[in-house]
């Protein structure tokens, strides 16, 4: 990641033929995609498709069996590429450090990289927490936090470095309604202020529909189609079909 934290626009994805299998199961079956610098796209797939171990691959956090990511045309693992470029997750999970506060939890990268005063990051930390609903909530641990409040920290965490690139596991999954349109507004306001790359698995329909400019469906590690909501809706293709009709809120989330 870069040393300062000065306006960047996002950046552009490239996936070439990605592979990738777990004892002797094909997991990604050749991927092949093309993400637009400041686009918001959406993998949708069903449970066990390979949409979340794609997700892992793009930020590095997995290494393909073959293959390769493109950082604006650079191999993610080049020595130094991840470094040129702001890269930021939302995990599912919310991945916090429980041994540290709410508010140094969403500190933590402007602090260790000393990007800001102390009083600057307070403010971001601030002004990041009410966003996502948390106003107060600064010298909590994790462990005090419901699941949902766990999302929305590792969100605001995630938007205090103003990422070029930020990907999103599930990002509205154990939020109530109104905190999950407050979450789906910053995703496109992220894109309008800063023209970043948003790259979002999700099962929300709603979520995929209201704020992708393209959708990739993805099953049985392939890509079935890359399209605008309006040419998903219109697809013929049985799979896509049937996919589009599954109650999600009640599916098992990949």
């Amino acid at each position: 990641m870069n040393d300062a934290l000065s306006p960047a626009q996002g950046i552009g994805v490239q996936v070439r033929g990605l592979r990738k299998s777990y004892d002797g199961q094909c997991v990604l079956d050749g991927i092949d995609l093309d993400i637009a610098r400041g686009e918001i796209f959406v993998i949708m797939g069903p449970s066990g498709s390979g949409k979340s171990v794609l997700l892992k691959h793009l930020i590095g956090l997995e290494t393909p069996d073959a293959g390769e990511i493109l950082l604006e045309g650079e191999p993610l693992r080049q020595p130094g590429v991840m470094d040129k470029f702001r890269l930021a997750m939302v995990f599912q999970s919310g991945a916090l450090l429980n041994s540290l506060t709410v508010g140094e939890n969403v500190g933590l990268y402007l602090e260790e990289h000393q990007l800001k005063t102390p009083e600057e990051i307070s403010r971001i930390v601030e002004d990041k927490l009410e966003l996502v609903g948390l106003k107060g909530q600064t010298d909590r641990y994790p462990g005090e936090l419901s699941g949902g409040m766990h999302k929305r920290v590792a969100i605001a965490r995630a938007l205090v470095i103003e990422p070029q690139l930020i990907l999103y596991d599930e990002p509205t999954s154990e939020l109530d309604p109104v905190v999950a349109v407050t979450v789906v507004e910053e995703i496109v306001k992220l894109k309008r202020r800063l023209q970043v790359t948003s790259i979002l698995v999700t099962h929300d329909r709603d979520l995929a529909f209201g704020v992708a400019d393209r959708i990739a469906l993805i099953n049985a590690g392939r890509i079935l189609l890359v399209g605008t909501p309006a040419e998903v809706k219109q697809s013929g293709h049985p799979l896509i079909r049937n996919f589009l009709t599954i109650d999600f809120n009640h599916s098992k989330i990949n």
